[in-house]
């Protein structure tokens, strides 16, 4: 109703508002933007169960919503962004990466980076995953998990502002004692490291152009050159970010409460 118009009118069709179908789940609001109604709920990691305390941040970055993606997908900077943090040892070669497409929205990234002491790279195709301690997964178009050990975990999830600017939201699950209380002041007190690194990675991003057209990519780079290819498919949220006028699908995409 418009109340200018009084409660007998029908108000026009141009003054109707837009509403997007939402779905409330894992401390998560997720909005769909494609056209329609989505099919399923949305996705979310399978390897979650038992993880109950956990610690939240969030904060705003000066930067496109690609580049805020990208940076937990790249796993050629670590030595050198954080070379006192994650990134300790100087292990600058990067084996691989393997990426395992698991879907046509999620896939994984199994990291193997070593000391250059003057040896060649291997490919994906020559690393063992097996061997793997680690690795991160990512659900299309801004789910990230860092699986660091059974029972640790970080989760990131990116919400798009506008153009230039990105919402980032860390969840830091710890599993150490089971018990809800001691694991919740271990989750606390583990969120001030996880926002230092964090801001390592802003000082960084901050400093980059917006547009990802035009990078010049290496093999290292084969996560965010997957995560490229589902994003230009995705014409709804490229066009609703002014990134592109690909043709493709959508998805869910989630933000934190």
């Amino acid at each position: 109703m418009v109340p200018a118009m009084g409660k007998a009118s029908e108000p026009p069709d141009y003054l109707a508002v837009k509403s997007f179908p939402l779905y409330e789940g894992h401390g998560i609001i997720w909005l769909w933007y494609g056209e329609g109604k989505p099919d399923a709920p949305p996705k979310y990691f399978q390897d979650m169960d038992g993880f109950n305390a956990h610690a939240e941040y969030a904060e705003t970055w000066d930067v496109s919503f690609p580049r805020a993606v990208e940076n937990q997908l790249d796993v050629f900077h670590l030595p050198f962004v954080h070379y006192n943090t994650i990134g300790r040892g100087n292990r600058t070669l990067v084996n691989g990466p393997v990426v395992e497409q698991l879907d046509e929205t999620s896939f994984v990234v199994y990291p193997f980076n070593q000391v250059d002491t003057g040896q060649r790279p291997k490919r994906a195709s020559e690393v063992d995953v097996a061997a793997a301690r680690n690795y991160l997964s990512f659900i299309y178009p801004n789910l990230w998990e860092n699986y660091i050990t059974k029972n640790m975990r970080i989760l990131a999830f990116f919400a798009p502002v506008d153009e230039e600017r990105t919402v980032i939201y860390i969840y830091y699950y710890p599993r150490f004692t089971g018990s809800s209380l001691i694991d919740g002041i271990a989750a606390s007190a583990g969120m001030y490291f996880n926002e230092y690194v964090l801001h390592q990675d802003r000082r960084v991003v901050q400093g980059q152009r917006s547009s990802v057209f035009g990078d010049k990519l290496i093999a290292a780079d084969a996560p965010i050159l997957l995560f490229r290819r589902m994003l230009f498919k995705d014409k709804e949220l490229t066009a609703l970010l002014k990134i592109s006028d690909s043709k493709g699908g959508a998805g869910w995409k989630g933000e934190g409460d």
